[in-house]
């Protein structure tokens, strides 16, 4: 029995769709320097936040596990990202050890484009990596670089998701917006990826592109919310395109990085007025079939 009122909330939304929990594909998880940093620029508002962004659940990396676990969340991930070089392959090697000792955790790694970045994911998918993550704006790269040709390659082989922000919001980079992953998936049409965010502000054209590729999808992570809503809202027939791409969409709270509560990320998904299957699809179904999930609860 939970006494948390957001957490019996969260579960009592779910259980009335009949879905046994909510699988979270954009969670983050870092060692502890680095996420004191992240929680640091967010606390001063840098220039790629733009605007007051207090951080919901700043609690030890235990407590942020069981709160997910609390609210029902059966699988989530540890998305981290290097802002330089040479910092990719340490982030990995921690990355392996919490999904080591956080078993619902799906074990997550990334890269940067340096010439040892093909060794790394390499080697990171033979340690059972299961999905990837990049950060476009804050690693301030292109990711067409032909130095991840090599990388985009395995990853097609593979059939590993990519979790990428590369939308404009909630500010533009030098290299964010559709016209970079044009590049990339013309170059790997069958690559896996996941444009995070809903890619904000630049939805309509993200959603183009999942409509022509079949293996690109999109997370819901901070759309439709207020806090969204009052500077990027999904234009309305926009929204409406969603139902028919109702196999492609995943659930992403961005938590703990989110300055509202994580039942708002819930409802701001089920409350599209989009039907009940639709929303069993993105908070549960979709991930379970792109994971090849096996979850007993």
């Amino acid at each position: 029995m939970h006494t948390d009122p957001e957490a019996t909330a969260v579960r009592e939304l779910t259980r009335r769709l009949g879905l046994p929990g909510v699988v979270d594909v954009h969670t983050h998880f870092m060692p502890k320097p680095v996420m004191d940093k992240v929680w640091g620029y967010f606390d001063a508002a840098g220039p790629l936040v733009g605007r007051e962004w207090p951080i919901a659940y700043r609690q030890d990396e235990d407590e942020r596990v069981q709160r997910l676990r609390d609210f029902g969340v059966l699988a989530f991930t540890s998305m981290l990202y290097p802002h330089k070089p040479g910092m990719a392959a340490w982030l990995n090697s921690w990355a392996t050890d919490f999904a080591a000792r956080t078993p619902d955790c799906l074990h997550t790694a990334t890269f940067y484009p340096e010439p040892e970045a093909a060794d790394y994911v390499a080697r990171a998918i033979d340690r059972g990596a299961r999905v990837f993550k990049s950060h476009v704006q804050v690693g301030d790269y292109d990711p067409s670089d032909p130095l991840l040709d090599p990388v985009w390659g395995q990853l097609q082989e593979a059939g590993i998701p990519t979790v990428i922000h590369c939308g404009s919001g909630p500010a533009p980079g030098r290299f964010t917006g559709p016209a970079p992953i044009r590049a990339v998936l013309q170059r790997f049409p069958r690559l896996p990826l996941v444009i995070a965010h809903m890619g904000m502000p630049e939805y309509r054209e993200f959603l183009d592109l999942a409509q022509s590729h079949r293996t690109v999808c999109l997370d819901t992570t901070m759309a439709f919310t207020a806090f969204v809503n009052e500077m990027m809202p999904m234009p309305a027939d926009q929204v409406r395109r969603l139902g028919g791409l109702g196999d492609r969409i995943l659930f992403g709270s961005d938590f703990p990085n989110i300055p509202y509560p994580y039942l708002e990320a819930v409802e701001a998904v089920t409350g599209l007025g989009l039907d009940e299957s639709w929303q069993r699809a993105v908070l549960h179904d979709n991930a379970v079939r792109l994971f090849g999930l096996s979850l007993d609860e």
